[in-house]
């Protein structure tokens, strides 16, 4: 009998609406029975990929994040003491709006296990080391802090002191970190799931100046500028690994409901569109994502890419 396909996931960043979106993208893949060999996320995917990873039931995290309070991830600093770390202190050592105790205890209550050695699966989480600037991806330790060290946005969060560096949003280096699991795990497929917010299409100066936390919103572009490789101007996308390992890449960069900053209201929808795009991109190719992968998809020659490997793929449904 045929071994079943080793697939692997990678969940990028995407602030509060990646949570529920990464939510929904989970609960999909249990639906259509494809299982998780290896798996890695960055900011919000690292939060909803470590406690996934964990083996938390996601049945038991959609409950947890539909009554979750802003005070469980978000507790900035009162105004006096904001105004006085400025003026009298004039900023020396103020590094971010909130501190994350709150949202490392909440995922430390959500997890079923404290670290990385003891996930059902192997899991990456990304993050920037702030102390020679570079990208810094966590395998060991606890999960809670390392989680949060991914998703602190600067700015907005003090950064995450973790083995003596200070760390922060590891959207800043690798908005989905593909090269954390992919040929490193013998993986046949690797599905992107991509829910960065996109800005090909910019609002007006005065649109971003007269929005609610504007300094967000302009810290969000500086963020999610770039676009991957990877991507296309379609929800689904299918290529090829890039460094020759054979194994097929599957992009979904869902059509979601926007969620502002902080978190409020309308998880659920973005939760549910996620999860009915997903299921509806993937269904047609579950048969041959959880068979063989690397034939029932064959490689187009001669799309985007060329011979650097970043190739498009098609699925063939009559192959073996």
């Amino acid at each position: 009998m045929a071994e079943p396909s080793r697939i692997g996931v990678v969940l990028s960043s995407g602030g509060g609406r990646g949570v529920y979106a990464h939510t929904g993208f989970l609960l999909a893949l249990e639906q259509l029975g494809i299982s998780i060999c290896a798996s890695a996320g960055c900011s919000a995917g690292a939060v909803v990929g470590g406690v996934a990873a964990s083996g938390t039931r996601l049945a038991d995290w959609v409950q947890a994040i539909a009554a979750v309070s802003q005070r469980d991830f978000w507790t900035p600093d009162s105004m006096p003491r904001i105004l006085w770390q400025l003026a009298a202190r004039r900023g020396r050592g103020y590094t971010g709006l909130s501190g994350t105790s709150a949202a490392i205890s909440f995922c430390r209550r959500v997890l079923a296990v404290p670290t990385f050695e003891q996930c059902r699966y192997p899991f990456y989480a990304v993050a920037m080391g702030l102390g020679q600037a570079r990208k810094v991806v966590f395998s060991a330790g606890e999960l809670a802090p390392r989680m949060m060290a991914s998703a602190a946005i600067p700015g907005l969060y003090r950064p995450v002191q973790i083995d003596g560096d200070l760390h922060c949003d590891g959207a800043l280096v690798d908005l989905a970190p593909m090269d954390a699991i992919c040929c490193k795990h013998g993986l046949d497929a690797l599905i992107v799931h991509h829910v960065a917010r996109r800005h090909d299409r910019p609002d007006s100066i005065e649109t971003i100046l007269g929005s609610r936390w504007a300094f967000a919103e302009i810290s969000a572009r500086v963020i999610f500028h770039r676009r991957p490789w990877y991507l296309s101007d379609e929800p689904l996308t299918l290529r090829h690994c890039p460094c020759g390992c054979g194994a097929v890449i599957v992009v979904i960069e869902p059509d979601l409901p926007e969620l502002g900053w902080p978190l409020t209201a309308g998880g659920p929808r973005v939760q549910q569109a996620a999860l009915s795009q997903t299921t509806a991109l993937l269904r047609p190719l579950a048969d041959a994502l959880l068979t063989d992968p690397r034939a029932r998809f064959r490689l187009r020659v001669g799309e985007p890419g060329g011979n650097s490997g970043h190739h498009a793929a098609v699925c063939a449904p009559g192959s073996p």
